[in-house]
């Protein structure tokens, strides 16, 4: 597995797609440390895009990379090779690539205009973890979608679904439960439903992270209250894990059982 996970790694890492995706990151950083003196505006800026476009361009490159290494997958199925480590050598060394562009294309602007000697450090740090885990989560979820549906455009069809899922159609439909049922205490059940979408958890870490809870009104400070904690972060850090572990599991059965 570490073969063919160092193999896809550097293969993506020579792409000029993966060029252009860290070149925007780095582009559009050192302009925004460029325009503002501010780090945490600058963290909160990158936020909005990473928590929409992460997710996306992992989402698109799972599937992109599964169908287009087709023919290089059924090479390797035909050798003495486990499936478990062909698939899942693929996705980690896709994931990895996405992560490192990811890391350095913003990773790289900060660490110049020295963001560990300053108060934001943290946040930064914070940012990065978001943007792995996020990268990680929806190239496994997309991985898993390819390699259960043959025909290539239903598998693009649904993962740009799952991807427009949790990007904006679960906020409306929770935004619509809340406001329907707002005579009643909901703020425990909106914490809870935030565990059920990467995305928005994501969103409240970095904000709870920022300090900037105040913007989300009272459940912001339920949030605060539960997330702000040490065992609140560490819980849900361990939501992340769960959300990156499973579809990975998934790909893992999803190989065994699939007759190629």
């Amino acid at each position: 597995m570490l073969e063919i996970l160092k193999y896809s790694f550097f293969d993506l890492i020579r792409s000029r797609w993966t060029y252009i995706y860290c070149g925007f990151y780095l582009l559009f950083t050192l302009s925004l440390l460029w325009l503002s003196n501010d780090l945490s505006k600058v963290v909160i800026s990158l936020m909005n895009v990473v928590l929409l476009l992460c997710p996306l361009i992992a989402t698109m490159f799972g599937v992109m990379y599964y169908y287009n290494s087709r023919e290089f997958t059924e090479l390797l199925l035909a050798q003495p090779m486990k499936r478990t480590s062909i698939f899942l050598g693929q996705y980690l060394g896709l994931a990895g690539s996405l992560s490192a562009s990811w890391l350095i294309g913003t990773g790289v602007p900060f660490v110049l205009y020295g963001v560990f000697g300053s108060a934001q450090a943290g946040n930064f740090l914070t940012l990065m973890l978001i943007g792995v885990a996020l990268s990680f989560i929806f190239s496994a979820l997309a991985f898993l979608i390819a390699l259960k549906n043959e025909n290539r455009i239903k598998g693009f069809g649904l993962a740009i679904l799952v991807w427009l899922f949790f990007a904006v159609v679960y906020d409306g439909f929770l935004l619509l439960s809340l406001s329907y049922f707002n005579e009643y205490p909901l703020e425990k059940f909106a914490l809870a439903a935030s565990m059920f979408n990467p995305i928005d958890l994501s969103r409240i870490l970095i904000l709870l992270k920022l300090d900037i809870s105040a913007l989300m009104g009272f459940t912001g400070a339920v949030f605060r209250k539960f997330l702000g904690t040490g065992l609140g972060m560490a819980v849900s850090l361990g939501v992340l894990a769960v959300w990156v572990l499973l579809p990975t599991w998934g790909i893992r059965r999803v190989s065994l059982r699939k007759d190629f």
